[in-house]
Protein backbone atom coordinates (compact mmCIF):
# COMPACT_ATOMS: atom_id res chain seq x y z
CA UNK A 1 0.00 0.00 0.00
CA UNK A 2 1.62 3.26 -1.02
CA UNK A 3 0.67 6.65 0.83
CA UNK A 4 -0.14 9.54 -1.43
CA UNK A 5 2.75 12.30 -1.10
CA UNK A 6 2.48 14.52 1.62
CA UNK A 7 -0.15 12.88 3.47
CA UNK A 8 2.14 11.01 5.41
CA UNK A 9 0.98 10.39 8.87
CA UNK A 10 -2.15 12.22 8.38
CA UNK A 11 -5.76 11.08 9.35
CA UNK A 12 -8.16 13.57 7.29
CA UNK A 13 -10.79 12.81 9.93
CA UNK A 14 -8.90 14.77 12.29
CA UNK A 15 -7.53 16.93 10.00
CA UNK A 16 -10.87 18.29 9.61
CA UNK A 17 -11.77 18.21 13.08
CA UNK A 18 -8.31 20.41 13.63
CA UNK A 19 -10.03 22.51 11.06
CA UNK A 20 -13.50 22.91 12.54
CA UNK A 21 -11.81 23.20 16.33
CA UNK A 22 -9.91 26.34 14.71
CA UNK A 23 -12.94 28.11 12.92
CA UNK A 24 -14.58 27.81 15.74
CA UNK A 25 -12.32 29.21 18.26
CA UNK A 26 -11.86 32.43 16.03
CA UNK A 27 -15.74 32.80 15.56
CA UNK A 28 -15.85 32.90 19.46
CA UNK A 29 -13.09 35.25 19.65
CA UNK A 30 -14.83 37.95 17.15
CA UNK A 31 -18.16 37.57 18.78
CA UNK A 32 -16.64 38.44 21.93
CA UNK A 33 -14.43 41.06 20.34
CA UNK A 34 -17.70 42.78 18.67
CA UNK A 35 -20.16 41.91 22.13
CA UNK A 36 -17.33 44.27 23.72
CA UNK A 37 -16.98 46.88 21.14
CA UNK A 38 -20.50 47.24 20.69
CA UNK A 39 -20.75 47.67 24.36
CA UNK A 40 -18.03 50.65 24.95
CA UNK A 41 -19.34 52.55 22.11
CA UNK A 42 -22.97 52.69 23.85
CA UNK A 43 -21.36 53.88 26.74
CA UNK A 44 -22.58 57.63 27.95
CA UNK A 45 -19.60 59.45 29.33
CA UNK A 46 -19.96 60.94 32.81
CA UNK A 47 -20.22 64.95 33.26
CA UNK A 48 -18.89 66.68 36.73
CA UNK A 49 -21.71 68.57 36.38
CA UNK A 50 -24.01 65.62 37.35
CA UNK A 51 -26.38 67.53 34.18
CA UNK A 52 -28.70 64.78 32.56
CA UNK A 53 -27.02 63.76 29.33
CA UNK A 54 -28.93 62.44 25.88
CA UNK A 55 -27.48 60.51 23.65
CA UNK A 56 -29.22 61.86 19.94
CA UNK A 57 -28.97 58.97 16.59
CA UNK A 58 -25.71 60.44 16.12
CA UNK A 59 -23.96 59.78 19.26
CA UNK A 60 -23.56 63.32 20.25
CA UNK A 61 -23.95 64.26 23.77
CA UNK A 62 -26.76 66.67 24.08
CA UNK A 63 -26.61 68.47 27.45
CA UNK A 64 -27.24 71.76 26.79
CA UNK A 65 -30.93 73.99 27.08
CA UNK A 66 -32.34 76.66 25.55
CA UNK A 67 -35.36 78.47 26.13
CA UNK A 68 -37.68 79.64 23.09
CA UNK A 69 -40.23 82.11 23.71
CA UNK A 70 -43.00 83.31 21.56
CA UNK A 71 -45.57 85.84 22.97
CA UNK A 72 -46.46 84.19 26.30
CA UNK A 73 -45.55 80.46 25.58
CA UNK A 74 -41.92 79.35 26.49
CA UNK A 75 -40.45 75.85 25.46
CA UNK A 76 -37.26 73.87 26.26
CA UNK A 77 -35.14 72.62 24.33
CA UNK A 78 -32.11 70.43 23.65
CA UNK A 79 -29.13 71.59 21.73
CA UNK A 80 -27.04 69.17 19.63
CA UNK A 81 -22.94 69.43 20.93
CA UNK A 82 -21.47 70.70 17.00
CA UNK A 83 -19.59 73.33 16.19
CA UNK A 84 -23.30 75.15 14.62
CA UNK A 85 -24.54 75.05 18.41
CA UNK A 86 -21.25 76.53 19.77
CA UNK A 87 -21.50 79.94 17.03
CA UNK A 88 -25.16 80.04 17.51
CA UNK A 89 -24.48 80.01 21.46
CA UNK A 90 -21.78 83.00 21.90
CA UNK A 91 -24.67 84.85 19.75
CA UNK A 92 -27.28 84.46 22.67
CA UNK A 93 -29.75 86.03 23.84
CA UNK A 94 -31.47 86.82 20.33
CA UNK A 95 -35.15 88.26 20.02
CA UNK A 96 -35.55 87.48 16.06
CA UNK A 97 -38.09 88.47 13.51
CA UNK A 98 -39.22 85.08 11.84
CA UNK A 99 -40.75 84.88 8.88
CA UNK A 100 -43.69 82.30 8.04
CA UNK A 101 -42.46 79.82 5.09
CA UNK A 102 -44.68 76.64 3.64
CA UNK A 103 -47.27 77.24 6.72
CA UNK A 104 -45.20 74.48 8.57
CA UNK A 105 -41.69 76.33 9.73
CA UNK A 106 -40.45 80.02 10.64
CA UNK A 107 -37.05 81.34 9.29
CA UNK A 108 -34.30 83.77 9.96
CA UNK A 109 -31.61 84.78 7.65
CA UNK A 110 -28.52 85.72 9.46
CA UNK A 111 -25.95 88.59 8.17
CA UNK A 112 -23.23 86.13 8.74
CA UNK A 113 -22.55 82.24 8.20
CA UNK A 114 -22.38 79.76 10.58
CA UNK A 115 -20.32 76.37 10.76
CA UNK A 116 -22.45 73.65 8.95
CA UNK A 117 -22.15 69.61 8.43
CA UNK A 118 -25.56 69.56 6.69
CA UNK A 119 -27.39 66.17 6.02
CA UNK A 120 -31.15 65.35 5.09
CA UNK A 121 -32.95 64.00 7.96
CA UNK A 122 -35.59 62.97 6.13
CA UNK A 123 -38.33 63.53 8.07
CA UNK A 124 -38.67 66.86 9.58
CA UNK A 125 -40.61 67.07 13.33
CA UNK A 126 -42.64 69.35 15.10
CA UNK A 127 -39.76 71.52 17.31
CA UNK A 128 -36.63 70.95 15.42
CA UNK A 129 -34.32 73.91 15.22
CA UNK A 130 -32.36 73.75 12.21
CA UNK A 131 -29.62 75.70 10.14
CA UNK A 132 -30.61 75.81 6.32
CA UNK A 133 -27.59 76.40 4.37
CA UNK A 134 -25.06 78.45 6.23
CA UNK A 135 -27.29 81.39 7.38
CA UNK A 136 -30.55 80.28 8.07
CA UNK A 137 -31.89 79.38 11.39
CA UNK A 138 -35.41 77.29 10.82
CA UNK A 139 -37.77 76.64 13.42
CA UNK A 140 -40.28 73.78 12.28
CA UNK A 141 -43.56 73.68 13.85
CA UNK A 142 -45.13 71.09 11.90
CA UNK A 143 -44.23 67.26 10.85
CA UNK A 144 -43.51 66.56 7.39
CA UNK A 145 -41.19 64.46 4.86
CA UNK A 146 -38.04 66.16 3.45
CA UNK A 147 -35.77 66.41 0.74
CA UNK A 148 -33.70 69.28 1.44
CA UNK A 149 -30.21 69.33 3.70
CA UNK A 150 -30.27 71.02 7.57
CA UNK A 151 -27.28 71.38 10.20
CA UNK A 152 -29.35 70.26 13.15
CA UNK A 153 -29.22 72.36 16.23
CA UNK A 154 -31.16 71.49 18.93
CA UNK A 155 -34.75 70.31 19.19
CA UNK A 156 -37.84 71.32 21.59
CA UNK A 157 -38.12 68.68 23.67
CA UNK A 158 -42.68 69.05 24.27
CA UNK A 159 -43.54 70.81 20.84
CA UNK A 160 -47.38 70.36 22.24
CA UNK A 161 -48.88 74.01 21.48
CA UNK A 162 -45.73 75.48 19.56
CA UNK A 163 -47.99 75.52 15.92
CA UNK A 164 -50.82 77.56 18.12
CA UNK A 165 -47.73 79.60 20.08
CA UNK A 166 -46.24 80.79 16.24
CA UNK A 167 -49.37 81.37 14.27
CA UNK A 168 -49.76 81.58 10.62
CA UNK A 169 -47.62 84.44 10.14
CA UNK A 170 -44.30 86.11 11.11
CA UNK A 171 -43.30 86.13 14.87
CA UNK A 172 -40.95 87.48 17.06
CA UNK A 173 -38.99 84.50 18.71
CA UNK A 174 -36.57 84.91 21.83
CA UNK A 175 -33.89 82.06 21.71
CA UNK A 176 -31.72 82.31 24.86
CA UNK A 177 -29.60 79.53 26.96
CA UNK A 178 -31.38 78.64 30.40
CA UNK A 179 -30.08 80.45 33.05
CA UNK A 180 -27.91 77.64 34.46
CA UNK A 181 -26.36 77.16 31.40
CA UNK A 182 -22.30 78.71 31.06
Amino acid sequence: MSKAKGSAGRCPTSNKWHVMDRLLSIATLILGITASSISCTRATPSHPDKTEAKVDSNNRVTTMKMKISIGARAFAATLYDNPTVAKLKAMLPLTLDMTDLNGNEKYFHFSTNLPTDASNPGTISTGDLMLWQANSLVLFYKTFPTSYSYTKIGRIENPSGLSAAVGSGNVKVTFELESNQP
